[in-house]
């Protein structure tokens, strides 16, 4: 029953802000698109997991086929992914926006921010192979990065394939990061209005990078200690980020984002707005 009502929590609470972002016309902006495109990715991201949680917890017995594990595996990690390149792009939005104005129309045209997010959702494509497997039995509660202990491969092949993502997510987070801090430099050398529009329009993209970036962390983590914690403590801790990401999205975008609260004010408060 949790299980059931944190998706539909999730469901409704990214897909209204989706909903708003649609049918507002003044939210038609490269910006907003982007925060559509997570809050969807983030539903793609959360259906992934949560339709098997769900069957599993309705089950005696918690099976699932090597290919449907890898379909979910595959998922998981191109909608995690995903979300990096999106953040990616909406850095690149803000910066443009922040330091470059004057040419922020004829930069972030409709062509730019359709390349962008094709790109974002085209680039997180994870090779997977079917290997002979060693092992049966998967120890987690959904496949992510512990079906790398299924297959019979060597360590250094596996090791490859963690260089690799990790090459990659630290690319990401270093431009992110180094956009931001080009925001940052400009905006205090600038007046008080852009320093605020900075702050208000970056601020809850900061945070959402810094959630993507625990849950990640979290995600090598587990795999690396898995011995050293119980069953119950690793189901524990997965089950609250499963729950506590996928909703910090749109609360912040929600709560921070001064055009969307609005929105939100007059869908679900029309009466103290008359």
């Amino acid at each position: 029953m949790i299980m059931f009502t944190a998706y539909i929590l999730i469901i409704c609470s990214n897909s209204t802000i989706v909903y708003l972002i649609c049918i507002r016309k003044n939210l038609h902006e490269p910006m907003y698109i982007f925060i559509a495109a997570l809050l969807v990715n983030s539903i793609l991201f959360s259906t992934a997991i949560y339709l098997k949680l769900l069957i599993d917890f309705l089950s005696e017995k918690q099976i699932i086929s090597y290919p449907a594990c890898l379909c979910q595996f595959f998922m998981y990690y191109t909608f995690l992914a995903a979300e990096f390149l999106l953040l990616s792009a909406m850095a690149y939005d803000r910066y443009v926006s922040i330091c470059k104005p004057m040419k922020y129309s004829t930069i972030m045209t409709k062509t730019t921010v359709s390349i962008l997010l094709f790109l974002c959702w085209l680039l997180p494509v994870i090779q997977i192979m079917n290997r002979k497997l060693c092992s049966f039995t998967l120890k987690g509660i959904f496949c992510n990065n512990a079906v790398y202990k299924l297959p019979c491969v060597t360590s250094k092949v596996l090791s490859i394939y963690g260089v690799i993502g990790l090459i990659n997510s630290v690319l990401f987070m270093l431009f992110i990061l180094f956009t931001y801090r080009r925001i940052l430099v400009v905006s205090y050398q600038s007046s008080r209005v852009v320093r605020k529009k900075a702050a208000q329009t970056c601020l809850p993209h900061l945070l959402v990078l810094v959630s993507i970036s625990l849950f990640t962390a979290y995600d090598i983590f587990i795999i690396r200690v898995k011995s050293d914690l119980s069953k119950s403590a690793r189901l524990i801790m997965t089950l609250q980020l499963l729950l506590y990401h996928p909703l910090f999205n749109p609360i912040i975008y929600g709560l921070k984002m001064k055009e969307i609260s609005k929105h939100l004010k007059r869908l679900f408060c029309p009466s103290k707005l008359n």
